[in-house]
């Protein structure tokens, strides 16, 4: 009664017991103290807001940020005491970047919420009140029987009950799911396979038992309890029952499920990690520097206060008799003058905290993003996909990467397995021409045919041929619907009008070359497979199917012969057959297994024992009692397949090869199987860590989607706290692509779950090298040199206006207009650095991706180090310096320098610095750029004529919504002295001579490698007639690749005509371990690369 009383007042969780029961078609007990089960509904939620909690959640992410956070502070200081400057100049900035950025996140999410109502809106079909009803997947419940019909997806974790097969059966590809595209063969209990239409299913009384829902794709515990005739039949379900959300149903006209998991507890979004906001190197190295910046400016702000307390110690200054002080200033709290005080000269300085950095940086990242998805090198024909990016925040982690983690079946191989060589009874053998030719023979050789194999070799083929749950695919699939003859294909039998499906590409090979041989497998109905061998047919009764697992490593299977013996056939890795041999030429056959491993073959060892009556007995009473078992099932099915396969005979070993994609990688490392990596893992965690660092590549065999996250979270997490990344196909991938620093997807042949839960999506693996050491070394030296630039123009900002306190008693007069102050960083010098990071190119991208040395120049944050950081912010310093008392020393001994004698005043002063420093922080990136574009030139010129216009239009026309305007006519006065236009130009040089001529000696006396490749490719840019990573163009481009045209055409990056450029003269790229890069043990190397010539 407690617990009742609790679930009704919601405090009982749902999942407080082990199982779930699950009621078919919710027919519940209709005794009055059956109180159900809470389940999940069957929404699939990947958004990050609501559009109740978008504005309170995204303020509190936004103001997380330190910069944010403190402007809002100095903001709301300005409105609560008397500050020198007004609250616009800190809360226009503030909310402009706080509005920008919040769209930009707001539209992100909008996305995510349209996928989301895409595939929970879908319409599926379920049976209630006796009929077939249609609805939204959103909307199913657990305990609704669902209808899935052929090529559509399963909305929600089904149990399998029936199919439109006589025998219940159905196939799935599972692609979505685990990366594999082969078909996969699911059951039905025999109870419920017959309920084939809506009113058996109705009449249904089942209720199904099984475990709380877990994330492991190949494990699934319960049972099933049929009522018949007010009789209750008992049935175990397994994974072969289970129909999982995201997988697609084949050759199969329709089946009918019962929902078991829903929405985010099915084991497909079990399996999605949960997506943590990742953060780039580069953020957090924004985030150290602004944290000194800001101990820099409370520095400064105290260092004032306490300056202007001790120069107004002496009476004269302290009330001056122009200043004279009211009664209520005179009995005021000395500390409550203090910190308002303090406070002043904080709003005064605040400046130094470049809040705009923020928006810029978002700014480049969003724009910058799109050249990853116009580079026509990452665009792959054959299947019309191009690169995607489905975050920004992360482009410059691509040139930071140390440690790359790949899924192997997809993604670096085609998943296209070839039978090639095989060992039987101690002789190898391969397959030419369709006939088995013993080594050292041809196909011509009189004892080389295929027809005189007898005995054991026979046998092995036999065994291969029935060791398998491959299932037939005929061109006309209907001809079995309704229980048909499978097998009436068999006698007129042609390879054109069959094809196999299995749910390993290698069982599928390995059937289809015993087909080639001779050998056929030509169907099977219910328990019965039948084959041909060299035209004779041979049916053999199915008894038992011991499932591959990845502990044992092996699978078997358990037939009748048409003679009547009973006999196992089993097939698995060497390491889990060869020690339970007994007979058979074991060690000629470890040998031959060696060797194919060596030409890169994937091996399979088959073996077989044969059972005498009363063996078999007891086998099938041991499998007949553990699969029927709710509790410890796995144990107990553990123990009886060890227990079987045993004693076995060795008939021999097969070599398959996955076909290598384009890319050939060669490397020497470290191989861990399953039950290692389990071990090292859990004990052994740093040896393993260790060992993995010096080893050139390490390969880890039949992971889990969690332990794949768990290797990389190892390594991310190590004392050196290295960047990683994760590159795969399959939906088995996406833990540990969203674990690592930077995760990519594959658009393969397995679904698109890992490019959904991507940072990037790729069409190819190859691909991989132009978006790390291009792409990546674009993106990264960008955004280093935007940083740094920000707090550079930031120092030099507001250094003058500390340096004037000094000058004026520290009364906390402004030196700068609070014009110029909100626009410096809005206006004045935005855009050229904007422009810079955005197309800025150090090398040419052929002469990087020919030279990936240079990606190891950038690597470990270099260009953001505490060495650079301290260079930019002492060079702000110098140059603040030059402008303030450069313009003193030139302009302070004799101040009636204006043409027609006035004298200069403290905002003239302040306008002559704040020119000066206009152009200085200019012209000093343009020595930094490199590449420049006549977009480059717009902005930089652009900006310093643009200062000019503005402040002649500002200080020249008397605005009437000014309460004051103490600017007017002041700039145009300033540009009348001749004097003025000499200091601003003196000055100017007097800062930027020493930058030119440092470059000129370091690039002579000590260039870097960065600047050793810059003649290079200054030489090989001269051989190109255009760009060809961005300008040549193929018939029928799309619309993107036009506006990507144009774009070039404005850079100046290539000519308006580029009908000479052709696809098929693109540089021929292919791997090379030529270079020695011993000590780089995760950057993909690429050889030199022949000039394009468009």
């Amino acid at each position: 009664m407690l617990r009742w009383i609790r679930q009704q007042l919601g405090f009982d969780p749902p999942h407080q017991s082990e199982t779930r029961t699950v009621y078919v078609a919710n027919r519940f007990p209709q005794h009055g103290h059956y109180i159900p089960q809470r389940f999940a509904d069957n929404r699939i939620i990947s958004s990050k807001y609501t559009i109740w909690n978008f504005v309170p959640k995204n303020l509190f992410e936004q103001f997380r940020r330190i910069a944010n956070f403190y402007f809002l502070i100095i903001f709301l200081v300005q409105l609560m005491i008397d500050t020198p400057t007004s609250p616009i100049t800190s809360g226009l900035p503030l909310f402009f970047v706080i509005t920008v950025t919040a769209i930009k996140q707001g539209y992100e999410d909008w996305l995510r919420h349209k996928a989301d109502n895409e595939v929970n809106g879908a319409p599926v079909f379920v049976v209630r009140s006796g009929s077939l009803v249609q609805t939204r997947s959103k909307n199913i419940r657990v305990g609704d029987i669902v209808r899935v019909a052929k090529d559509e997806t399963f909305p929600a974790d089904l149990a399998l009950l029936s199919s439109d097969r006589a025998d219940g059966t159905c196939h799935i590809t599972t692609a979505s799911l685990d990366g594999e595209t082969n078909l996969k063969t699911h059951f039905s209990v025999p109870e419920t396979s017959v309920c084939q239409s809506v009113s058996q299913l109705e009449a249904l009384l089942a209720v199904v038992e099984c475990q709380q829902p877990e994330a492991d794709l190949y494990r699934f515990v319960g049972r099933i309890t049929v009522t018949q005739h007010e009789e209750e039949i008992v049935r175990p379900l397994g994974p072969e029952n289970l129909l999982l959300r995201g997988a697609r149903l084949k050759n199969t006209k329709e089946i009918f499920g019962v929902a078991i998991y829903t929405g985010m507890e099915s084991k497909m979004a079990l399996n999605y990690k949960c997506k943590s906001q990742k953060r780039s190197a580069v953020e957090k190295s924004m985030n150290t520097f602004l944290i000194i910046y800001l101990v820099i400016l409370l520095f400064e702000a105290i260092l004032s206060t306490i300056l202007k307390y001790a120069w107004q110690a002496e009476d004269k200054w302290d009330e001056p008799f122009y200043n004279q002080k009211t009664e209520l200033e005179r009995n005021s709290s000395p500390i409550l003058k203090f910190i308002s005080d303090f406070l002043a000269f904080l709003v005064l300085y605040n400046f130094i905290i470049p809040i705009s950095l923020y928006v810029t940086v978002e700014m480049q990242k969003f724009l910058g993003s799109f050249f990853i998805g116009w580079d026509l090198d990452l665009y792959h024909e054959e299947s019309d996909q191009k690169a995607q990016v489905n975050t920004s925040d992360l482009n410059e982690e691509l040139g930071q990467v140390e440690y790359v983690f790949t899924d192997k079946t997809g993604t670096l191989t085609e998943n296209e397995m070839q039978f090639r060589e095989c060992s039987v009874n101690g002789t190898k053998y391969r397959e030419v021409n369709g006939k088995l030719v013993p080594e050292g023979m041809t196909d011509d050789s009189p004892d080389g045919s295929t027809a005189h194999l007898m005995g054991e070799e026979l046998l092995f083929l036999k065994a291969v041929s029935l060791c398998h749950t491959v299932q037939i695919s005929y061109d006309q699939p209907d001809c079995l619907v309704g229980g048909g003859d499978p097998f009436s294909h068999a006698n007129g039998f042609s390879s054109n009008h069959m094809e196999y499906y299995a749910s390993s590409p290698d069982e599928k090979a390995l059937v289809e070359a015993t087909k080639r041989i001779g050998v056929a497998f030509t169907g099977s109905n219910g328990d019965t497979m039948e084959i041909k061998t060299f035209g004779k047919f041979e049916k053999y009764k199915l008894l038992h199917v011991l499932e591959f697992d990845a502990d044992r490593r092996r699978m078997s299977v358990i037939l009748q012969t048409p003679s009547g013996g009973k006999v196992l056939f089993t097939k698995g890795a060497e390491s889990a057959i060869l020690p339970f041999t007994t007979s058979g030429e074991i060690e000629k056959t470890r040998l031959h297994v060696d060797e194919f491993a060596l030409k890169g073959l994937r091996t399979l060892v088959v073996a077989c024992r044969h059972f005498s009556p009363e063996e078999y007995m007891d086998v099938d009473r041991r499998l007949t009692a553990a699969r029927t078992a709710l509790q410890q099932r796995e144990e107990r099915l553990h123990e009886a397949f060890d227990y079987i396969e045993r004693d076995l005979q060795l008939l021999g070993a097969t070599g398959v090869e996955d076909k290598i994609k384009e890319d050939h990688v060669i490397q020497h490392g470290l191989v861990v199987d399953g039950a290692s990596l389990s071990l090292a893992l859990r004990e052994h965690e740093k040896l393993f860590m260790e060992v993995c660092k010096n080893c050139s590549a390490v390969l880890c065999c039949r992971m889990a989607p969690l332990q794949k996250a768990k290797v990389v979270r190892l390594l991310k997490t190590s004392p050196e706290k290295p960047i990683t990344l994760a590159i795969g196909d399959g939906a088995n991938d996406v833990s540990m692509i969203q674990e690592a620093h930077v995760g990519i997807g594959i658009m393969g042949k397995e679904g698109r779950q890992a490019v959904r839960n991507s940072d990037y999506a790729i069409a190819r693996f190859k691909f991989l090298a132009k978006l790390l050491l291009v792409h990546g070394h674009f993106y990264y030296i960008r955004i280093a040199t935007l940083v740094q630039y920000f707090f550079y123009k930031n120092v030099c900002f507001i250094t003058p206006q500390f340096l004037y306190q000094f000058f004026c008693l520290f009364s906390q007069q402004t030196l700068y207009d609070s014009v110029y102050l909100t626009l410096y960083n809005i206006c004045f010098t935005s855009l050229p650095i904007l422009v810079y990071s955005l197309f800025e190119q150090l090398v040419h991208p052929h002469v990087l991706q020919s030279k990936p040395g240079l990606y190891r120049d950038i690597s470990k944050n270099s260009l953001l180090s505490f060495r650079t950081f301290l260079y930019w912010t002492l060079l702000g310093f110098c140059h603040a310096f030059v402008f303030f008392f450069g313009s003193y020393i030139l302009m302070g001994e004799d101040t009636t320098l204006m043409g027609n004698g006035q004298m200069f005043g403290n905002w003239t002063f302040g306008t002559l610095v704040f020119t000066v420093m206009v152009i200085t922080v200019t012209l000093k990136l343009a020595l930094e750029t490199h590449f420049w574009t006549w977009m480059n030139h717009f902005v930089t010129w652009g900006s310093i004529a643009f200062y000019f216009i503005f402040s002649l239009f500002y200080g020249g026309i008397i605005w009437p919504f000014l309460h004051t305007q103490d600017m007017y006519f002041v700039f145009v006065q300033l540009l009348s002295s001749g004097s003025a236009w000499f200091a601003i130009i003196i000055i100017v040089i007097t800062c930027l001579f020493p930058d030119v001529v440092k470059k000129v000696l370091y690039r002579h006396l000590q260039p870097t490698s960065t600047q050793k490749s810059q003649s290079l490719s200054a030489s090989q840019a001269q051989a190109l007639s255009c760009v060809e990573s961005l300008c040549c163009y193929q018939h029928g481009q799309s619309g993107c690749s036009r506006l990507a045209h144009l774009l070039e055409q404005m850079t100046g990056q290539c000519k308006a005509s580029a009908s000479n450029c052709h696809a098929s003269n693109r540089s021929n790229r292919s791997w090379s371990d030529t270079e020695n890069f011993s000590n780089d043990r995760s950057i993909l190397t690429l050889s030199p690369i022949e000039a394009t010539h468009c």
